[in-house]
């Protein structure tokens, strides 16, 4: 009897025994693995991971923090999330954790690749290795972990095709890869996984169709595939996933009608098909989903009417159907629509009378019908939608007056009411909504004054007043604005002294006075605006000097103060010295001398006036010596009127040859002026700080040249002729594949002019300000364009003697080909207008693109050129200039700059390949190194050109 009782007893021990053997190997691994991590005595929770019984690691190891045992001992659970961890899965022994059924170490800084040893976990059910910086593939051995339900690896580096094993995970009901850099097409076999509630597989750059088999998973109620390159239709069988509460397919490039099956969709809450190249109607089966919250539909190319009662559910609260082609009474429709919160109707062609047909919406905040056809007079119903914080409706026929009940709108923020056919004055009541920091009223046929109730929007940053009626300006308000950063009245009648007020904008970037009625003088105050970048008060009335204060605004950048009645001697400023003609023309009598080739000389007017008071001093002085005098001046006449009229000759002679170097001798002054109908505008594809540009085909050759036209540059102003013709002879000698072709000069009487070769794309500004062309000028693309840039100047610099410096390296001086290989442009030329060497110490190049260290050191070099090209990298990869990037990076210590590679991406292009990704990640470490505050420490464009290529 005894031996029946104790065997149980030996085996629990012996159970026991052996368990406590697998549990201190457990131990084992875990601190073996916390050694090879980079922080393990740092992290939140890894100083818990110590023995305090050698013999018996089990007890403290169940204590650890994040570690959770079963009653045995052995690990079940591993939970680390968010603990700053540092390092690999490499050391990580996934064998001897058979037990394990929870693991999640998401939130760490855990790189390299995901091993295939973690295929032994066989008990494992949940597995988060989210928001980390895995790499590599995900191994195909994960599909033998047979118990897993939730699988998420977001936010991860991981690359490759999904692993065709993954469809054997039938358990699985959640699964979640986006943010990642997986690519190939999403198997067939993927309607396998019948379990599934939530797919997401966003933010990757999968290709191909949508497998139809998709409509298999019929448990299936998120479904998340956007920001992919996914293309063809839509699949019908999306319609079977009947228990689908979130369809997200937006930023794709899928294409067709959207399937009428779609509207089985009852339980459907989130359905985002935006930015995607779907076509054809909206079937009117979508207003089956009655449960519908948000519907985003925008940037595709629908057509025809918004269907009926999409709103009949009553749950509809974000609607964005802009940049369609959609048309009819959409208003109409949504009338009744008293759940919205969000409606961007933008940019179509609906239509509608809006003072009838704009419902009562007690829950909506933003509201933008621009660019439509909407008519009739404001709706008062706008008043009743308490919560309204942004009202667009430009650019549609709205007419009538501003009702003075917008003033209850005290939520509203952002009024835009421009380009509409809006009459009578701002009413007072405007001045009520005190939350306004953006508004709008430009492009109406609006009267009157500005009201001093308007000063009481002290919250005001945007204001355009511009192409009304307004006849007065209360100085007051300006006053009040002191968040302004931009300022726009032009195209309007008033006709006082420009407000000192103006002055305490010290926040302003922007500001447009141009075409009114100003006049008096320029008020010194304005030279507080030390944020001003931009200043047009061109068409006015405004007279006397220019304020001496305009050499303290660093910040200003363009200008255009044409068309006044200015005198005297125009600031040392560079956007003075940069502005072209056409901004200083029209004035009395502006001169210049820091500005050659634009305005005559203020030491000649100097001159002439002291000649003119000393002959009458003489003549007062010694007026029985006025007979000599007056014989002696008529000799001197004399004499210089033969000389001139001898100069006259030769230069005339010069002229009827045009002065040109270069291009075979084949072109002459009559043919460009011939080939440009005298420069005429329609022949003008672009304007610079030199001139403008002409496109010209000659008649003699049939052959296309770009032609620069300068700035009144007349031959006195070149510097000597020999070293003037020594200087464009040393340019036309420069051969290279990545510089503009520079073919010679012509110097006449009447005006002068560089010639080059013609290309056909124009400049990389031009290609990145126009969003079809940017679209078309892909990652490869660019990386190349970079590479010539750089190929080019690190050929001026080092393989010409003596080097060149550009001097003013920016997107408008970069051309591109047919085949989008780049070609630098205007090299030499400020050196060529200007030959005295002295001027080269003054500020040049255009803003944004100039290193830092001219505005103190004055001293150009090749170190200039190189930070220039770094900011034109930044540019040419995100779209636009990096403005706001540079001003933190250059402010910032190389510890704090952490930078994302999306924020550095433009957002019109996909998603870059992970090939192209690496070229782009090393020409943006180029760039940066080429931004470096210390000119010694930026590279040799040699040195960016060699690495450019490897």
């Amino acid at each position: 009897m005894a031996l029946p009782i104790l065997f149980p007893l030996v085996c629990s021990v012996i159970l026991l025994i052996l368990s406590g053997s697998t549990a201190n190997e457990e131990a084992e691994a875990l601190l073996e693995w916390k050694s090879s991590l980079q922080n393990q005595n740092t992290s939140p929770l890894l100083p818990s991971w110590a023995v305090s019984d050698p013999v018996n690691a089990t007890a403290s190891m169940c204590n650890w923090s994040g570690i959770s045992c079963n009653n045995a001992g052995r690990v079940v659970s591993i939970n680390l999330t968010g603990t700053g961890l540092i390092g690999t899965l490499d050391e990580f022994s996934f064998s001897l954790f058979p037990l394990l059924s929870y693991l999640n170490l998401s939130m760490n800084q855990l790189f390299g690749a995901i091993p295939p040893r973690i295929s032994s976990l066989s008990e494992l059910k949940y597995l988060d290795l989210s928001t980390n910086r895995l790499n590599g593939s995900i191994p195909e051995e994960i599909g033998n972990l047979k118990s897993l339900v939730h699988l998420r690896l977001t936010k991860n580096q991981l690359s490759g095709s999904l692993p065709p094993s993954i469809v054997n995970l039938t358990g699985l009901n959640f699964l979640n890869l986006r943010d990642n850099r997986l690519s190939g097409f999403i198997p067939e076999e993927i309607g396998l996984l019948r379990s599934l509630h939530t797919l997401g597989l966003s933010k990757n750059q999968f290709s191909g169709s949508i497998p139809p088999s998709i409509g298999n998973l019929s448990n299936l109620e998120f479904l998340y595939l956007r920001d992919n390159r996914f293309s063809s239709s839509i699949p019908e069988e999306i319609g079977n996933l009947k228990s689908l509460s979130c369809l997200r397919l937006g930023k794709n490039q899928l294409s067709g009608s959207v399937p009428h099956s779609i509207g089985n969709l009852s339980n459907l809450e989130f359905l985002y098909l935006h930015k995607n190249q779907l076509s054809g109607f909206i079937s009117q089966e979508i207003r089956n989903l009655v449960k519908l919250i948000k519907l985003l539909l925008y940037e595709n190319h629908f057509i025809g009417n918004f269907p009926h009662y999409t709103c009949q559910g009553g749950s509809l609260e974000y609607l964005s159907v802009r940049d369609n082609h959609f048309e009819g009474q959409i208003l109409k429709n949504l009338r009744n629509c008293t759940s919205l919160v969000r409606v961007r109707l933008e940019r179509n062609q609906f239509t509608g009378n809006i003072s009838e047909e704009f419902g009562i919406h007690p829950n909506l905040k933003f509201l933008d019908l621009s660019n439509n056809k909407f008519y009739g007079p404001i709706s008062s119903n706008f008043v009743k939608c308490p919560q309204l914080g942004t009202l667009k409706i430009a650019g549609n026929g709205i007419d009538g007056i501003i009702f003075p009940e917008i003033g209850n709108s005290t939520q509203l923020h952002e009024l835009d009411l421009s380009s509409n056919h809006l009459v009578g004055e701002i009413p007072l009541e405007l001045g009520k909504l005190s939350s306004l920091y953006r508004l709008m009223l430009n492009g109406n046929k609006l009267s009157g004054s500005v009201p001093l109730e308007l000063g009481s929007l002290d919250q005001l940053e945007y204001l355009d007043l511009s192409g009304n009626r307004f006849s007065k300006l209360v100085p007051e308000n300006l006053g009040h604005w002191l968040k302004l950063h931009y300022l726009n009245l032009s195209n309007n009648e008033f006709s006082q002294g420009i407000p000192v007020q103006l002055g305490k904008l010290v926040q302003l970037s922007e500001l447009d006075l141009s075409r009114n009625l100003f006049c008096g003088e320029i008020p010194s105050q304005i030279g507080k605006l030390e944020s001003l970048e931009k200043l047009n008060i061109s068409h006015n009335h405004l007279s006397g000097l220019l304020p001496g204060q305009f050499e303290e605004m660093h910040g200003l950048s363009s200008l255009d103060i044409s068309y006044n009645e200015f005198s005297g001697p125009i600031p040392d400023n560079k956007a003075f010295r940069n502005a072209s003609l056409e901004a200083l023309q029209g004035n009395k009598a502006l001169c210049s001398d820091h500005v050659s080739g634009l305005l005559q000389p203020c030491k000649a007017l100097t001159s002439g006036k002291q000649r003119k008071e000393w002959t009458i001093f003489f003549l007062v002085v010694f007026p029985v010596a006025g007979s000599v005098a007056l014989s002696m001046v008529a000799i001197r006449i004399l004499v210089r009127y033969r000389k001139r009229k001898r100069d006259s000759k030769k230069q005339q002679r010069s002229a009827n040859t045009g002065g040109l170097l270069a291009f075979e001798g084949k072109i002459r002054y009559e043919e460009i002026i011939s080939a440009t109908q005298d420069f005429d505008d329609k022949y003008c594809i672009g304007h610079g700080g030199y001139g403008s540009v002409y496109k010209a085909k000659l008649p003699s050759s049939e052959d296309i040249v770009a032609v620069k036209k300068l700035h009144s540059l007349h031959p006195d102003e070149m510097g000597t002729q020999k070293d003037f013709f020594n200087e464009i002879r040393a340019l036309t000698e420069i051969r290279h594949r990545n510089i503009v072709k520079f073919y010679g000069f012509c110097a006449h009487t009447r005006c002068s002019f560089l010639i080059y070769e013609y290309l056909e794309r124009g400049s990389l500004d031009t290609i990145l300000s126009n969003e079809t062309t940017a679209a078309e000028f892909d990652w490869n693309k660019r990386v190349n364009a970079i590479k010539g840039v750089a190929h080019a100047l690190s050929y001026l610099h080092h393989n010409c003697s003596p080097p060149i410096v550009h001097r003013d390296i920016s997107s408008k001086n970069v051309l591109l080909d047919l085949e989008y290989e780049a070609h630098v442009s205007d090299f030499g030329v400020a050196k060529l207008l200007n030959l005295d060497s002295s001027n080269f110490t003054q500020l040049a190049g255009t803003y944004g693109y100039i290193a830092p260290e001219l505005a103190y050191t004055m001293k150009v070099t090749e170190k200039c050129d190189v930070y220039s090209f770094g900011v034109l990298a930044l540019g040419v990869f995100k779209g636009t200039h990096p403005k706001d990037f540079l001003s933190s990076f250059l402010t910032s210590s190389p510890n704090t700059n952490i930078i994302k590679l999306d924020d550095m991406l433009d957002p019109r292009l996909p998603s870059p390949s992970p090939d192209i990704q690496d070229k782009l990640i090393s020409m943006m470490e180029l760039a940066f190194s080429c931004l470096d505050v210390n000119p010694e420490s930026r590279p040799t464009m040699k040195h960016v050109s060699q690495l450019s290529c490897k």
